[in-house]
């Protein structure tokens, strides 16, 4: 079975909406984890915003990415430049693939307003999750 590791900043909103997009798409077919080079918790809002689409991320949680040293992966995921640049060297012959989304958690203005940045983010990621597990998985 194929391992994929989804890596941010925090592990708090893009690296958790995209682990929950790819266990979706990807059903059995792969183990998929996330994690960040630090860990804010899961905010409250990417919870929020992924329930509006009908996947439950609220069991998630924030994990730093030394944790996974062991694993042996097949993808490793970045998803802001970030993390891409502070990434640890894996001892792994992981396939990397990078795309940097906007930090909705970084929106401001009304709550109506940041809940819309979520929505957009989280579409961009949906929408490179099923292409992801398409032609990867």
């Amino acid at each position: 079975m194929k391992k994929v590791l989804v890596l941010c900043t925090g592990n708090s909103c893009r690296s958790q909406i995209a682990e929950g997009y790819l266990k979706h798409f990807a059903g059995n077919k792969a183990e998929i984890y996330s994690a960040g080079v630090e860990t804010h918790g899961v905010n409250p809002r990417a919870i929020a915003t992924m329930k509006e689409d009908g996947i439950d991320i609220s069991g998630h949680t924030s994990n730093n990415v030394n944790e996974y040293t062991n694993i042996d992966f097949d993808f490793v995921i970045t998803v802001c430049d970030n993390a891409k640049e502070r990434c640890p060297y894996f001892p792994t012959n992981a396939n990397m693939f990078h795309y940097n989304f906007p930090d909705p958690a970084k929106a401001t203005g009304t709550e109506e307003e940041i809940m819309e940045q979520f929505r957009v983010v989280r579409q961009m990621i949906k929408d490179y999750s099923e292409k992801f597990v398409n032609e990867n998985l």
